[in-house]
């Protein structure tokens, strides 16, 4: 990790994390997710896309960037749930909330 986030294909990551299979599937980014997730890593966007031409930011949560990404997070869930803590925070940034649930 180059100060604790990596840019990387889904090509790449289908590689290491299933060679035998032909295409990725939205359950197998799903269990990809949750093997990332007790690494101590998370990625950007947080649903992984099943399209191997897409790039991911996979992100260490023990820096910097991971705290401020999971704090990021966090308020998006809540604006999500009808709670903004931020007013107009979606409005400011229109593609956050796409990346961020």
């Amino acid at each position: 990790m180059d100060h604790g986030v990596k840019r990387l294909s889904m090509r790449f990551i289908k590689q290491c994390a299933a060679p035998d299979r032909v295409r990725l599937s939205a359950d197998l980014c799903e269990r990809i997710t949750q093997a990332l997730d007790a690494l101590g890593l998370m990625t950007l966007p947080r649903r992984l896309p099943t399209s191997e031409t897409e790039y991911v930011f996979v992100i260490q949560k023990r820096s910097p960037l991971g705290e401020a990404v999971a704090i990021a997070t966090s308020v998006a869930m809540m604006e999500k749930m009808g709670t903004p803590v931020l007013p107009n925070l979606f409005e400011r940034f229109p593609q956050a909330r796409g990346y961020l649930t």
